[in-house]
This record gives C-alpha cells, structure tokens and sequence, in this order.
C-alpha cells in the first residue's frame, strides 16, 4: 500500500484541514488536523482515523499506523515539534 491510497481513503471520508502519510512496507504514520477533533479523547481521534481504514488493516495492507490527530489550534501550537 502506497501512502497516496491512505491519504485518498482519509479524505473522502473525514474532513481534514491537513493530511500528512508517510511509510511504506506496511508501517506509516499520520498526522491529521481537522476541527471534528475538537473535544475528542486522543483516544478517540485515533479510533476516528482507524475507522475509514478498519478493511486495510484487516487484510494486513497496513501492518502498523502511528496517528497523531490535531485540531487545528493544537497543530498551530505543535506542528514545529513535528518537523512541520
């Protein structure tokens, strides 16, 4: 699976400011920011990203996924510890 698909399958399905996926063999990274996440647990963020993709996951196109989800005043206090 390239990151390209997660990030196309990620945008018709949530309303994302921004996307950021990096990876490949099966192990990636995602860094979403989108007001939906307002309020929400990191918890819940994370089960929020996991969902659109539970059928990747299953057939094991993604092996393992390291989320990071901002709403959009967090990803402005935080996006230069993330190299952004």
């Amino acid at each position: 699976m390239h990151p390209t698909e997660i990030e196309s399958i990620l945008r018709a399905a949530l309303a994302l400011d921004e996307l950021y996926v990096q990876g490949d063999n099966g192990h990636f990274q995602v860094i979403a920011v989108s007001a939906l996440f307002a309020g929400m647990s990191r918890v819940k963020k994370q089960q929020t990203i996991y969902a659109p993709l539970t059928e990747q996951i299953a057939s094991n196109a993604i092996h393992a996924l390291s989320i990071k989800a901002f709403t959009p005043e967090e990803w402005q206090r935080d996006r230069k510890l993330n190299g952004f």
